[in-house]
């Protein structure tokens, strides 16, 4: 009997179809916003080339910090045109298609927020990642306990929020292109959302 795919979805029709209507709001509340916004303060290097991996209408960049260019890559053209921070905008299914349209070694550093949970083939979109960050460049992916359910990856769905935090930092370590790998939980306490982060850099050799 064939082991079942722990990345599979309840809903394994076109991730297109299910996309395709702009869905202009936060999936996470205000305060764990602020904490998002605050990684990345402290992560995502200033004047530097940013990706925003999976990208919709909001960032959470901090808006007192200048970057080179923003680039956004995601799968509705209209949240992207809606996202006042991005310099650069790119419609791009990387479930369908993992690799990425950018040059090796592009990137100043990058995040994915509250996505990470639909990847159907992580490591090697990770692998992807590393290749257009430069050498020691950071990448940070940000998650919550909010959710699709219809296309969540079923693994993500069988575990609580510690396994999360492993699952995502095994990505980083799968890949074999990270290093400094940090697991941090941000969540800012009380009723609101948890969240959680893991932060890698691009190996230099």
């Amino acid at each position: 009997m064939p082991t079942p795919n722990p990345f599979r979805r309840y809903d394994e029709t076109d991730d297109a179809d299910f996309y395709r209507q702009p869905r202009l709001v936060v999936h996470i509340d205000d305060q764990a916003i602020a904490a998002t916004t605050q990684l990345f303060r402290e992560y995502l290097p200033a004047d530097g080339r940013i990706l925003d991996l999976m990208s919709s209408w909001r960032s959470h960049l901090p808006t007192d910090v200048h970057y080179g260019q923003v680039v956004g890559l995601g799968m509705n053209a209209t949240e992207l045109a809606q996202n006042p921070q991005l310099d650069a905008r790119v419609v791009h299914d990387i479930n369908r298609q993992p690799r990425l349209t950018f040059e090796k070694e592009y990137f100043d550093g990058g995040m994915l927020t509250v996505s990470v949970q639909y990847l159907t083939d992580p490591v090697r979109v990770y692998q992807e990642i590393a290749r257009v960050l430069k050498p020691g460049a950071p990448f940070i992916t940000v998650f919550s306990n909010r959710l699709f359910p219809t296309k969540a990856v079923m693994i993500w769905q069988s575990m609580d929020d510690k396994g999360h935090q492993e699952l995502v930092r095994s990505y980083y370590e799968h890949s074999l292109l990270f290093d400094q790998i940090e697991v941090l939980d941000r969540s800012p306490g009380g009723s609101g959302d948890p969240l959680y982060a893991v932060v890698g850099r691009r190996k230099r050799s």
